[in-house]
């Protein structure tokens, strides 16, 4: 097997992180495209695009098509150039397109019969499998903020239509394949861990085996963003601790960034633990100046630019990493 390239050393300080751009509303999820684009979460209702000159556009869903306020969270590129998200809403969800000019079409609103509760993330793979998440049924989301709720789930759009794919877990955020595609990881946030399950089944109608965990972790770090690299190091956010931190492929936990507010990070840990975490503890980084960093994404033209979204700054930083990041689907498709 060949070694993991990358130093137990590496380590990323805050004055390292350059600023992308600013002027941003909840870059909750980033995207990055191999013309130098990046694609945003905007949490007015739309998303953002950065242009490789570093202009930065907003294409917010037209008042007329709106009966309700939309939450983008999760943010994708489908094939044919639609941008989709995930809505997280306050009691809504669903995955939905946003073309150029505002409109807004409806990709998924329920499953099983059942309408979707607030969604969080969705990708669409190689194959045209469309990828999603809900965290929990619980409405307020807040109620599922512990270790005791594990109520959301993993769904697909494959050529049997939609369904779920695995259910009962510790509040549902980002997932992926891994590089070899036996796997699909996925961040358990408020359960502090990442788990994966076996990829199995037909390319356009898969099936997932048993859980593994592969992380566990405690204090406040809740992973919430994740990225694979080239070598199979899987990349993760994580909000509350505002930590980067590295799963090698032989298990260890690597530190990459961090910038931490011990005493909110103590107060959350707290929180996690008793089952009183409340919306409004979660509505601030404390003194942390990466305003609860939730998604990495790597890009760049040797796709060893690591940007990073975030829930409650505006704006999306940047480092760079050694060794190259993973190239995903939609790295070569285009807006249309």
């Amino acid at each position: 097997m060949q070694s993991y390239p990358l130093s137990r050393d590496f380590h990323v300080s805050f004055s390292d992180l350059k600023i992308v751009a600013r002027g941003l509303v909840r870059p909750e999820c980033v995207l990055a495209l191999d013309d130098g684009t990046l694609i945003a979460a905007h949490g007015e209702g739309g998303y953002s695009v950065i242009a490789s000159d570093g202009a930065l556009t907003h294409r917010l869903i037209e008042p007329r098509d709106s009966t309700r306020a939309y939450v983008p969270n999760g943010v994708a590129l489908a094939p044919n150039g639609r941008v989709l998200f995930a809505d997280l809403g306050h009691a809504d969800g669903g995955l939905f397109s946003i073309d150029r000019q505002g409109k807004l079409e409806t990709v998924l609103d329920a499953v099983d019969g059942i309408a979707l509760p607030p969604s969080n993330f969705l990708f669409v793979d190689e194959h045209g499998l469309l990828w999603f998440t809900v965290s929990t049924r619980k409405i307020p989301r807040s109620e599922a903020w512990n270790h005791s709720v594990t109520d959301g789930f993993i769904g697909v759009v494959d050529e049997n239509g939609a369904r779920i794919l695995a259910d009962g877990l510790g509040y549902t955020n980002e997932v992926a394949i891994s590089p070899d595609r036996r796997w699909l990881y996925v961040n358990e946030t408020y359960a502090q861990r990442v788990s994966r399950f076996p990829l199995l089944g037909k390319p356009g109608s898969p099936v997932l085996g048993p859980r593994e965990t592969v992380a566990q972790f405690d204090g406040a770090d809740l992973p919430d963003g994740l990225a694979f690299d080239a070598h199979g190091g899987l990349w993760l956010t994580c909000i509350a601790s505002n930590r980067v931190l590295l799963v090698r492929p032989d298990g260890d936990v690597q530190v990459i960034l961090a910038d931490t507010d011990a005493e909110h990070a103590e107060r959350i840990a707290r929180g996690i633990r008793t089952g009183t975490l409340q919306h409004a503890d979660m509505q601030t980084p404390g003194r942390s100046r990466l305003g609860n960093v939730s998604s990495i994404a790597f890009g760049g033209r040797d796709m060893r630019t690591a940007y990073l979204g975030c829930l409650l700054d505006d704006c999306i930083r940047s480092f760079q990493s050694p060794i190259a990041g993973l190239a995903l689907p939609h790295r070569s498709r285009r807006i249309s």
